[in-house]
């Protein structure tokens, strides 16, 4: 089953990286940072990282960030 949530996103995206420390190294990021975005923020990962986790792990940053970011439209 699909992550439903921006949450559920980023928590899948860790998991894909191999944790939250492997998806900081990943990105540049502290992985005291990784997990506020998990636990400690309402908004989650903030826009400008949004590009490098779907670099890292394959997870759309629209998925991540659905009230910034918008999806790409579906081919006809």
């Amino acid at each position: 089953m699909l992550p439903e949530t921006p949450r559920e996103w980023l928590m899948w995206a860790i998991a894909k990286a191999g944790g939250q420390t492997k998806l900081a190294q990943a990105i540049g990021v502290d992985q005291q940072l990784v997990h506020g975005w998990l636990h400690k923020t309402r908004l989650g990962v903030p826009a400008e990282k949004c590009q490098a986790i779907e670099d890292a792990t394959g997870i759309p940053k629209h998925k991540l960030r659905p009230d910034i970011f918008t999806a790409p439209a579906e081919a006809a």
